[in-house]
C-alpha cells in the first residue's frame, strides 16, 4: 500500500474548485503516487481561512509531509528528487 513503507512522505495537494492548473498537478501526482509510494491528500484551499490566507494566490501548492514544496506547476524532476530525501 502506498505511503506505508520506510522513507513514506505524505504528499498534500492544496487546490481549488474550478482550477486548471490544480487538475493537471492532482492527475500528475495521482499517477506519481503508486509508482513512488507516497499517500496523496486534497485540500481545498478556500475551505478553510488560515489556509486560504497562506496560499490562495499560489494554488495548487504541493506539501511534502507538511513543508511547501512548490505550487502552480509540478516540476516532476525536482519533486522525485524531494522524495529521495
Amino acid at each position: 500500500m502506498a505511503g506505508t513503507g520506510p522513507g513514506a512522505h505524505r504528499v498534500t495537494l492544496i487546490t481549488r474548485d474550478g482550477c486548471h492548473l490544480c487538475s493537471d498537478a492532482e492527475r500528475q501526482l495521482a499517477a506519481l503516487s503508486d509508482e513512488l509510494g507516497f499517500e496523496l491528500e486534497t485540500l481545498d484551499v478556500d475551505a478553510d481561512r488560515a489556509r486560504a490566507n497562506e496560499y490562495s494566490e499560489r494554488v495548487p501548492v504541493i506539501l511534502i509531509d507538511g513543508a511547501e514544496h512548490g505550487y502552480w506547476r509540478l516540476e516532476e524532476a525536482r519533486f522525485r528528487a524531494a522524495l529521495q530525501r
